[in-house]
């Protein structure tokens, strides 16, 4: 039988647990005081990076937790995943709501309960198959920049103590519109850092994470559908645990300003071309490797045909039709980053985390200025390419190049 959790720690992160569990034992009694009896609000908490917040946090027993997504059935999971947990502990004031932040009664949720002294907002646009047009573009930066600023604004009205917002290491030297999109979110929410205190987080991809192409794989074994994967582009992993851990850590214990990332080395880049062939042998399979998408989809059609006889003949081992390809599609990087010349690092505050304590901002004037050329640009007939040469004005690093092709023409 196969064991996601088992699969990640042996195959991905090659740690037996997580990378951060020194650090959280040794400030446990600094986490507990912020933590413990205190109101949280999740925004976005029924995704993969949410819920797993959610889990760390709940550890340290807050007296009140509000979930808020627009996933309704990844919140009745959450909800069952989190009272079916052993030894978790579950606050009696718990509230999960379907609706987005952004909308009028989560503002009223929010001024009646008079603010939450630790806000978290995992709710965003977080895969670079997001950039498709203009249109998919208008929505990304919608939901990841201008829609957080409202959020920003109305947390003004009653501050909290701690505020997060998740990042990703793609808005370091950004080459796609997501990237660059949670750079804005950066510079947006750290112009509020003198109103409240804010941090966030820059890492790596969370293996198995909802949507991510390992994922993908789970889905496509159960329909019995072929895999998928680059050979050409490596990427740093954590696990879904971790990447909760590492926004609670950095929520509750960074200063105002800062960004976390978590200390990881080169030789810990993995192809997802590799990660896959452990995943294929794992399941029971051996490697059909095809040479084409529709070569693969033929043989997985076949493989259904006979699939029951041989698992129940048990006599041979099932080959599995498998593509690898090299990456051709606007927005991937070739290589991941945490940080940029010129950004103050701290490397010795934690033992597996790192920490910008000091990089480039914007004034607020400035962050304005930008928002309301953005919306300008979105009230009026535009192109994807204005978009893309507006946040070139913002962000002058930012080196987007378009290929004409997205992940969505991928199998």
């Amino acid at each position: 039988m196969f064991h996601l959790d088992k699969f990640i720690s042996e195959h991905i992160t090659c740690r037996p647990c997580s990378m951060f569990e020194e650090d959280i034992q040794s400030h446990a009694a600094e986490l507990s005081d912020a933590i413990a009896g205190k109101s949280v609000c999740v925004i976005g908490g029924a995704g993969s990076i949410g819920s797993s917040f959610i889990k760390a946090v709940l550890r340290f027993r807050p007296g009140k937790l509000v979930v808020v997504d627009l996933n309704e059935n990844g919140l009745a999971e959450l909800t069952r995943d989190i009272r079916s947990t052993e030894g978790l502990f579950v606050p009696q004031e718990y509230r999960a709501y379907t609706l987005n932040f952004a909308d009028p009664i989560f503002a009223r949720i929010f001024r009646e309960e008079r603010g939450f002294d630790i806000v978290a907002n995992f709710s965003a646009h977080k895969h670079v198959r997001s950039e498709k047009d203009k249109y998919s573009v208008q929505a990304l930066i919608e939901n990841n920049d201008i829609k957080a600023k409202k959020l920003m604004d109305l947390l003004c009205e009653f501050p909290p103590k701690h505020f997060f917002c998740v990042s990703t290491d793609k808005a370091a030297n950004p080459v796609n519109i997501m990237g660059a999109s949670k750079r804005i979110m950066e510079d947006l929410v750290m112009a509020y850092n003198g109103k409240f205190k804010v941090t966030t987080a820059r890492f790596a991809n969370v293996a198995f994470s909802n949507g991510s192409l390992p994922d993908g794989w789970m889905h496509r074994l159960q329909k019995m559908q072929p895999l998928a994967a680059p050979n050409d582009v490596k990427r740093y992993f954590v696990s879904p645990e971790e990447s909760g851990q590492i926004c609670m850590l950095a929520c509750i214990l960074g200063n105002g300003g800062e960004v976390f990332f978590p200390k990881l080395g080169e030789d810990q880049m993995l192809t997802f071309s590799s990660i896959c062939d452990d995943f294929i042998q794992a399941n029971g399979f051996e490697k059909d490797m095809c040479s084409t998408d529709e070569e693969a989809k033929h043989k997985a059609a076949e493989m259904k045909l006979t699939e029951s006889q041989q698992l129940i003949a048990n006599s041979q081992q099932l080959k599995y039709p498998t593509v690898y390809f090299t990456s051709d599609t606007t927005g991937e990087k070739a290589y991941e980053e945490f940080y940029i010349p010129g950004e103050k690092i701290n490397m010795e505050r934690f033992n597996a985390l790192g920490v910008v304590e000091k990089t480039t901002r914007r004034p607020m004037a400035e962050v304005e200025s930008f928002f309301a050329k953005l919306e300008n640009l979105f009230a009026g007939d535009f192109t994807k390419e204005q978009v893309v040469d507006a946040i070139k004005d913002f962000i002058p690093n930012f080196e987007h190049e378009e290929k004409g092709k997205n992940l969505d023409q991928k199998m």
